[in-house]
């Protein structure tokens, strides 16, 4: 089964320190053990290792790349790709990510609508199973997470994301 997570906010911070400007998204990219707006709720049991996995395989080698809303597959389509997610970590039951917009055409219209002011948010993409709790919500029970895509409209209550421009020397 396909799962898929999303958040949104978007805000702006100016940093100068050299010549070249790189458009950032940073804030919660996903929430363990809260309720979503798709009635699924993610155990950190769950989502720890998932997470943990996918930072070692992708964030730490740089393969983390992410698309403009989600497809209809578990597969990244490169032609879609819109950014690059470079961290990851945990606070609490939320996991505060970053990522770099790139120059791809989707990470044109990505940068072109959060500086648009568009309030745009991030969603994790993965496969995984559930099973019906006895209050009607849907727990997630395995998780393998393939990626956070940038999206307009996310899931998850509390994750929004937030926009900053890094400027360094070329």
């Amino acid at each position: 089964m396909l799962l898929t997570e999303q958040l949104f906010e978007t805000s702006y911070e100016t940093l100068t320190e050299g010549s070249e400007k790189n458009l950032y998204i940073t804030g919660v990219f996903m929430q363990a053990d809260v309720k979503n707006r798709n009635g699924r709720i993610y155990p950190s049991q769950v989502m720890d290792p998932a997470v943990n996995k996918f930072i070692t395989e992708y964030v730490n080698t740089r393969r983390a790349v992410g698309e403009m809303e989600h497809p209809q597959t578990s597969s990244i389509g490169i032609d879609r790709v819109s950014h690059l997610i470079t961290e990851v970590q945990k606070e609490g039951s939320n996991y505060i990510g970053k990522a770099k917009v790139l120059g791809t055409p989707m990470g044109q219209l990505l940068r072109s609508l959060v500086e648009g002011g568009v309030q745009m948010g991030v969603s994790s993409r993965g496969t995984g199973a559930t099973k019906k709790r006895h209050d009607g919500l849907n727990e997630v029970t395995s998780f393998n997470l393939y990626t956070v895509d940038a999206v307009y409209a996310p899931s998850a209550p509390d994750a929004f994301v937030s926009t900053c421009h890094i400027v360094t020397g070329k």
